[in-house]
Parts: C-alpha cells; sequence; structure tokens
C-alpha cells in the first residue's frame, strides 16, 4: 500500500521550506493536543510511541532517517563508512556539538551512549544492536564501532532513538544504583543534542519544551534553529475537545484527528488537515496464556483466533471507521516495510468458515472476553463496537472496557489483558523492529501476548547476522506466514497519520516512522 507519494511529499516539504524562507518569522510557543502523555523520556529504556515521537525533539542520534522514512542523513555524525566484510562502521562527528547544558559533546559521550543502547540489559531495544561488539574512539573526531558479525541494519539502526547520544557525566551523576534509577532520575530533566529541552512537565496535563539555545542546526536565513522560542504538549485525550480547542486557536496542533472528521476539518479554512505518508498498522492484541490470573483463556486455543478473524468484515471497519482512507493488512506489518510479504487481505471476510473453525475449537458453544480501549478515543470505540456486533455472530460476547492509557499499559505489561487496541509504527527502515516486538518472544513475550514460536525465533536471530538481502527476505517470509496463520492479533488495516494544524503552523512534518518533527515549525503571527 502507499496512500501517497513519498517522492511528492518530499517535494512539497522542500519547496515549502523554500518558500517559507522568504517570509519566515521567528519566535512564539506553539501549543500540540496530544491524545496522551509520554511515560519516560529515556531513549534506551523506554518502549512506547507517547515517548519514541518526542525524544527526538531533545535528542540526536548520529544518523538521522530522511524525511521519507527511507533513507538516511547526517546527523551529529557528518559521514560514515561500512567496512567491505560488513562488520565495522566508522563515524566522523560533526564539530562543535554542545548539549543542552552548554557542555561539549566528546567522542566519550558517543562511545558510551552506544555502549548503554547496545548492553543487553537496558531495555528492549538493543536487539537493534545485538551486532555491536566494541565502540571506540579513534580520535577526538572518530568513532569505530566493530561488530560481532556482518550485520545488514547496523547503519539504520544508528537512527533510532535508542542510540541517542546523552552526556556521560551528567547521567553517571545522577543519583541511583542502577542504570534504571539513573535513568528514571535523568529523565526528569533530560540533558540531549536536541533543537528543544525539558522546561516543566505537569505529568497527565501539559509538557513543556523550550529552545535549546546551543542547538548546532542552522536555519534558513542563517541563524540557528529552532524558530519556535517552544512547543508545549498540551494533553487532551478526547478527540473532539482536542478538535474543538484547535478550531478556537487555543491550540495550533492536533495529532490522531479521527477520520470522520478529517473531510470537515479539510473544508475548515482555518485550519490544514494533514494526512502524512505512514508505516502504521493498526490490530487487535491478543493475549494468548492459556490461564489469565486464575480464570481459563479462550483466546489462547488458536482455531479461536483464526475464526474471530475470519468473522471480521475488514472493509466494513475501514470504512465506518476510516472513511475509506484505510488499506487492508496483508500482513502483521505495513506493505511500506522493506521485506514486507503477502499480496493478498489477511483472513478475507468468511462467517461460515469463523463459525466452522469455532466447532472444531474447545469452545463450539462461544464464550465471554473484553477489550480495552482509550476512552476518548472514537476511532478504537468504533473499531471495539463493530467488532462486538460481527463476533456475535460465532458466539463471542466482548465487553468494551473504555480506560486511560496509563491503566491500559500497566494491564497490558503485565499481561493481565484479554485484548487491546493496537497500533504501531516502525522507527527504522527495515522489518527487524516490528518482528522484534511482534513475533520474537524474547523482546516482550510478542507483545506481551505470550505467543511464542520457536522456529519464529530461531529465524529473527539468523536474519539479524544474514549479508544476503535474498536469504534474509526469505526468512522474512517465513516468519510473516507463521506469524499470520497463528499469531496473538487481529490485523486490521494501514492507515495514514492524521494531524490538523492552524494555518499559522508552517514547516512540521511527521516522518512515516512517525517522528513529530518541529525543530524547522515556525508560526506566522
Amino acid at each position: 500500500m502507499k496512500l501517497f507519494s513519498i517522492a511528492a511529499l518530499t517535494t512539497a516539504v522542500l519547496l515549502g521550506s523554500s518558500v517559507s524562507a522568504l517570509a519566515l518569522e521567528r519566535g512564539g510557543v506553539m501549543t500540540y493536543g496530544r491524545y496522551t502523555d509520554s511515560l519516560f523520556l529515556d531513549p534506551v529504556l523506554n518502549d512506547a510511541n507517547v515517548d519514541i515521537w518526542i525524544l527526538t525533539n531533545i535528542y540526536d542520534t548520529l544518523i538521522s532517517p530522511s524525511k521519507d522514512g527511507l533513507g538516511l542523513e547526517p546527523n551529529l555524525a557528518t559521514e560514515w563508512a561500512l567496512n567491505a566484510a560488513g562488520d565495522e562502521v566508522t563515524l566522523k562527528l560533526r564539530e562543535g556539538v554542545k548539549f543542552s547544558d552548554g557542555t561539549p559533546m566528546t567522542a566519550e559521550d558517543v562511545v558510551w551512549s552506544l555502549t548503554r543502547a547496545a548492553n543487553p540489559d537496558n531495555g528492549i531495544w538493543n536487539s537493534l544492536d545485538a551486532s555491536i561488539d566494541t565502540v571506540t574512539a579513534a580520535d577526538a573526531g572518530t568513532i569505530v564501532i566493530k561488530l560481532k558479525y556482518p550485520d545488514p541494519t547496523i547503519l539504520s539502526a544508528l537512527s533510532v532513538f535508542n542510540t541517542a547520544i546523552m552526556p556521560k557525566a551528567a547521567f553517571e551523576a545522577t543519583p541511583g544504583a542502577t542504570d534504571k534509577e539513573k535513568a528514571e532520575a535523568f529523565a526528569q530533566k533530560p540533558i540531549g543534542t536536541g533543537p528543544f529541552m525539558l522546561e516543566s512537565w505537569e505529568r497527565g496535563a501539559s509538557m513543556k519544551l523550550v529552545k535549546n539555545p546551543n542547538y548546532w542546526a542552522m536555519g534558513e536565513d542563517g541563524q540557528p534553529l529552532p524558530y519556535l522560542d517552544g512547543v508545549t504538549f498540551e494533553i487532551i485525550p478526547d478527540d473532539a475537545t482536542r478538535i474543538l480547542k484547535l478550531q478556537s486557536g487555543d491550540i495550533q496542533g492536533a495529532e490522531f484527528i479521527p477520520f470522520a472528521r478529517v473531510a470537515e476539518l479539510k473544508a475548515d479554512e482555518k485550519l490544514n488537515m494533514e494526512l502524512f505518508p505512514s508505516t502504521k498498522v493498526n490490530d487487535i492484541i491478543i493475549n494468548v496464556r492459556p490461564m489469565i490470573g486464575d480464570r481459563e483463556n479462550p483466546l489462547s486455543d488458536e482455531k479461536v483466533r483464526q475464526a474471530m478473524n475470519y468473522a471480521v468484515n475488514k472493509d466494513a471497519i475501514i470504512q465506518v471507521v476510516t472513511f475509506g482512507v484505510g488499506m487492508p493488512m496483508t500482513s502483521f506489518m505495513a506493505s511500506t516495510t522493506p521485506m514486507h510479504s503477502g499480496n493478498g487481505p489477511l483472513y478475507p471476510y468468511d462467517v461460515e468458515k469463523a463459525k466452522a473453525l469455532m466447532a472444531e475449537s474447545k469452545y463450539p458453544d462461544g464464550f465471554s472476553t473484553s477489550i480495552l480501549t482509550l476512552a476518548g478515543n472514537q476511532d478504537e470505540l468504533g473499531t471495539a463496537t463493530a467488532l462486538q456486533q460481527m463476533w456475535g455472530a460465532i458466539g463471542v460476547k466482548l465487553e468494551i472496557k473504555q480506560v486511560d492509557n496509563a491503566s491500559r499499559t500497566e494491564q497490558y505489561r503485565a499481561g493481565t489483558f484479554d485484548m487491546r487496541a493496537g497500533a504501531w509504527t516502525n522507527d527504522i527502515s527495515d522489518a527487524s523492529q516490528i518482528t522484534s516486538y511482534f513475533a520474537y518472544s524474547p523482546t516482550i513475550d510478542a507483545l506481551h501476548s505470550g505467543w511464542k514460536s520457536d522456529e519464529v525465533d530461531g529465524l529473527f536471530v539468523a536474519s539479524q547476522k544474514e549479508m544476503d538481502a535474498t536469504k534474509r527476505a526469505e526468512q522474512f517470509a517465513r516468519i510473516q506466514e507463521i506469524f499470520n496463520a497463528s499469531g496473538p492479533t487481529i490485523p486490521l488495516y494501514e492507515t495514514p497519520y492524521p494531524v490538523a494544524l492552524s494555518k499559522s503552523v508552517n514547516g512540521f512534518y511527521q516522518i512515516p516512522l512517525g517522528n513529530n518533527v518541529f525543530r524547522e515549525a515556525w508560526m506566522a503571527k
């Protein structure tokens, strides 16, 4: 699926920048409405988009993903080279970079940050950097990364948030006996080299970022970025309220606009309704453990899950929930993901087949279960309501539980949920990250679901060392075949990112990998 031309998007962004240079204005604070708050502003130990999409405004990586999400661009490293054997990377550091507290970024900071990111005891994203053996500084401006084995994804991995460069001395001086304790304290007032820095954070209400006076990148007017004095994130869980505040001018941007409102906001002369190209997939995540607490879990039966998939009219949900904007999924990963495999929609609607599978399962008479949706999210509620009706046809009674994000996350990570609405966006232009999160059980028990396939686990490990692109594609094709047939999800649809902005906002964009980029944003007064 390619909902929009990435080339056209990139051209539009570049043209917009060129035109805006004639009239861009500095200063002002942009207020952006978010559906939920961040949780933990540490690049290495986080695991949620609510953190990831904000981190890139506070921290920088050595390499950046391009605006179309498919390529790589210089960032804190101005150039790099991978040797012929594929097991050593040499990078040249940008000169004169400072952290937001004014201290110079050194090669020692880079060595420490990458070593921390690759530590298998730190966080869940270290699998992206598992090939790293040693990181050393050849001199003050040169970093050498020696790999344990050839790694086809190492350069892309160096553009991912968990390899952000942090100040070694400041982090190590933070109170705490362990890395996690230090990270929790450091993240209260993080120090990075990004365009903004955290000024204040009222949990669940607002987060205020202000301009980093030491930022290294220059704007089109020859002065340091960012153009804005700051960005305030206001937490507004209810979609309708978020839109009202945007229309009234109280905020200048709003994320996750319900697709039901897209046409209306496109017609609003005060707003720009953007549908940014994405790698986003929307699904239902299923807990497949045989027992949840002290009760038997019918969702552990593979035939039940297949029946529930066939009972879902995904085309109808796409029309009702996304108003035709979405596209059916052909694998658990987006069709825009490299090494995606799959030609037709997964589990085409077939109620009779669903009923037959239920009859063959351990629960021929049906059962009751529940789903966690985000309170105030119209799209999730609309999807769950449709599923409630569709699954009723095969004897599955669904209770919809609307909860806040923190409560849902707690139940999800604890494995005490039945099902939850889910969404995923790639952070790397490769199939490895989503596979590590969805299917490779050692990472987080396959979406915290308890699903496990020894064959998938073995294939994934092999894929991380395979330099032959054809063989690697075959490995990922087999992983997808296994997961799509027996995995812990109800794949629904792929969608773009719906973001509404005041007409006064220029230069903001969201890349297909999800990052919200404010460093080039400015507001006309």
